[in-house]
């Protein structure tokens, strides 16, 4: 007999891979475990070639139309990896037994607020696994998954030409306190001893053009140019990864790819840095406004920025 799980989760990028090894180890571990998946509809290309989900649901209008589909299903588990109202307000109307992970919100305002840190030394993936620990579902330490369809593949040969390998370097960020001013990714590029190709979103294309004018034929702008599973292709063929603390971070790590994670006004101990592949890490640690949100800011609180506009940009290459 079939066991019928619905996962939820539904942004963002980085917070949907780190739910991967649940999706995997709860339909690989869970005696005929069915694995479905909802999320948001700009989110399909996140779930949408996992071998490991039966069927996912896309929300793209109101919650009551998302929701009756999943009341036909009759599911016997849901597992709420966000835990928020909107998930809340799905498993009331579902009843059926939920598990649902803890956001530890009261641990991160103590952090965020007072600087008292009283979060578990526990990466978050880890506590995603929790949520299923009574299932006797376990870590399989197989780490992330990102599964790059056939067709999705980006050929570099034009773009590197004479050059051997390259760095990657994810510039963006979904806050401008999680990402380095214009200036200074220029100064990491110019102390990567390779080719760097520049990865983001449309919305970071004009500051890999000032990079890119900066530095000329050392520096490809990719910003823009290639979806999320090209970019995860070219994560894919990159010497390492240079990156803030963004999607394309997680995606490096599910690829098992070296890391350096670059952290502004976040920091590594709410348990977001790069999971089960080799990793540093660059952040300024001599700061007392440190961390000063959970998530981020469209300007810094103070006004001086110091946590990337100080931060030493060393051993880039290591």
């Amino acid at each position: 007999m079939k066991a019928k799980f619905l996962i939820l989760r539904f942004s963002s990028i980085g917070d949907i891979i780190l739910t991967t090894p649940v999706i995997r180890c709860l339909k690989l571990q869970y005696p005929n475990a069915e694995v479905h998946f909802a999320t948001k509809k700009q989110f399909k290309v996140l779930v949408e070639h996992n071998p490991y989900i039966d069927k996912f649901f896309l929300l793209e209008g109101s919650l009551d139309s998302f929701i009756k589909p999943l009341q036909a299903e009759n599911y016997d588990y849901v597992i709420d990896l966000h835990n928020n109202l909107r998930t809340s307000i799905i498993k009331y109307r579902l009843s059926k037994k939920s598990f649902s992970y803890n956001k530890l919100n009261f641990e991160k305002w103590l952090l965020v607020n007072f600087k008292i840190n009283r979060m578990p030394d526990m990466h978050i993936v880890d506590r995603n696994l929790e949520t299923v620990a009574s299932l006797g579902v376990k870590n399989d330490n197989k780490g992330l998954d990102y599964f790059i369809p056939a067709g999705q593949e980006v050929d570099l040969k034009d773009i590197l030409k004479n050059h051997q390998g390259f760095v990657a370097y994810a510039i963006g960020g979904q806050h401008f306190t999680k990402k380095l001013p214009i200036g200074r990714i220029i100064e990491v590029c110019s102390k990567v001893n390779k080719k760097v190709i520049l990865l983001g979103g449309k919305e970071d294309e004009a500051a890999g053009e000032i990079v890119e004018h900066a530095l000329g034929n050392k520096v490809y702008n990719a910003c823009g140019k290639y979806n999320l599973n090209q970019s995860a292709s070219i994560l894919k063929q990159a010497e390492y990864v240079i990156s803030h603390d963004t999607g394309l971070m997680h995606i490096a790590s599910a690829l098992k790819k070296r890391v350096v994670s670059i952290w502004g006004n976040t920091v590594p101990e709410f348990g977001m840095y790069p999971y089960q592949t080799e990793f540093s890490i660059i952040e300024n640690k001599n700061l007392s406004c440190r961390p000063c949100s959970k998530i981020g800011y469209s300007k810094c609180p103070k006004g001086h920025f110091k946590c990337m506009n100080d931060l030493e940009l060393n051993n880039l290459d290591s």
